[in-house]
């Protein structure tokens, strides 16, 4: 590769390290990702280290982790003994299990405080409408449905929505 080439691909890579560790990962892990998904072909541990600077030891670390996240994959090539590695070029894969492994436990755990403050209400009185509405926006059926891909009705929003934007045309202008 030329070392103009080069220059770009660290640059790149660089960035792409900066934003996965905006996100809780660490930058390596981004730089090394970026540099596989550019390379466009598979590259030992050795040719990773170099490339970036970093330790053996680092190398086969952040390889680890990669693979746990279904970024990075081990691949063979023919007439060589040492472990090649190429990125996940499907970026929606490792995504969705970011969300399932990490993103999600912090939702469920909302779901459970949900769940412990439908509890503590208990069933409203019938004549408190205060007292259903709340209940019932604390309900985390709506959150469930959409994470677990099923369709929604989604006239109640439309018509909440609907009623938000009537009150609001009814207030005069305050100026």
């Amino acid at each position: 590769m030329a070392a103009r080439d080069d220059a770009a691909v660290l640059r790149i890579a660089d960035a792409v390290g900066a934003l996965m560790e905006s996100w809780g990962f660490k930058r390596n892990m981004g730089r090394m990702w970026a540099l596989l998904y550019l390379e466009g072909g598979p590259l030992s541990a050795g040719d990773i280290g170099l490339r970036l600077e970093l330790s053996s030891g680092a190398v086969s670390m952040l390889l680890t982790e990669l693979q746990q996240w279904s970024v990075v994959k081990k691949t063979w090539v023919p007439g060589e003994r040492r472990d090649f590695y190429e990125a996940e070029t499907n970026i929606w894969k490792p995504v969705s299990r970011v969300f399932r492994e990490r993103e999600l436990r912090w939702i469920q755990t909302a779901l459970e405080e949900f769940e412990a403050a439908q509890a503590a209400l208990g069933k409203p009185a019938a004549g408190d409408a205060h007292a259903k509405q709340v209940a019932t926006r604390v309900d985390g059926t709506l959150l469930e449905s959409v994470l677990a891909g099923e369709s929604i009705d989604a006239l109640p929003i439309k018509t909440v929505g609907e009623l938000a934007a009537q009150q609001a045309a009814k207030k005069p202008d305050k100026k």
